[in-house]
């Protein structure tokens, strides 16, 4: 499964891309890309048909509807991300999984982090619009994620 999905990733590294940027910033960006795309799907059937839009109560807390469902999603797009930088983009570390995986699990709580006050910047301190703000807090945090992700996640030993 690895070898066919990494093969029809770099099937889509045209001679543009190739001027522009190395293979592993393409993997990742095609990898990231394809895990974005899942999570959208995902939140959006568990918004619609498993919460219906409708508070989730646990009992101890009770979760609004699009929140219930970031927190249903996050742990399928965080493993299949995880997988899908470990073994296509990032596939020549050497470093022991749950290593990986923990130092994953912290680069993507900054990448949160950073999103939340970058848009918390924008939009509430600055007044951009809601849109754009995503755009460019997207933009810094895929950029945040690529690196640490490179130089502290999956370095080779």
């Amino acid at each position: 499964m690895v070898k066919l999905l990494t093969a029809i990733i770099d099937f889509f590294y045209f001679p543009f891309f190739k001027k522009i940027m190395p293979l592993k910033t393409f993997r990742y960006a095609a990898c990231g890309g394809g895990n974005l795309v899942l999570d959208l799907i995902l939140y959006f059937i568990v918004f619609n048909f498993v919460i219906n839009q409708e508070n989730l109560d646990l009992g101890f807390i009770v979760l609004s509807p699009h929140i219930a469902s970031l927190f249903i999603v996050f742990p399928i797009t965080f493993l299949t991300g995880f997988a899908l930088n470990k073994y296509i983009t990032f596939e020549e570390s050497n470093l022991k999984g749950k290593i990986q995986i923990v130092r994953y699990f912290i680069v993507s709580m900054g990448a949160i982090i950073i999103s939340y006050l970058l848009m918390k910047l924008f939009v509430d301190l600055i007044g951009l619009p809601a849109f754009p703000s995503r755009i460019l807090t997207t933009i810094i945090s895929v950029v945040y994620s690529y690196i640490l992700q490179n130089k502290f996640t999956f370095t080779v030993k």
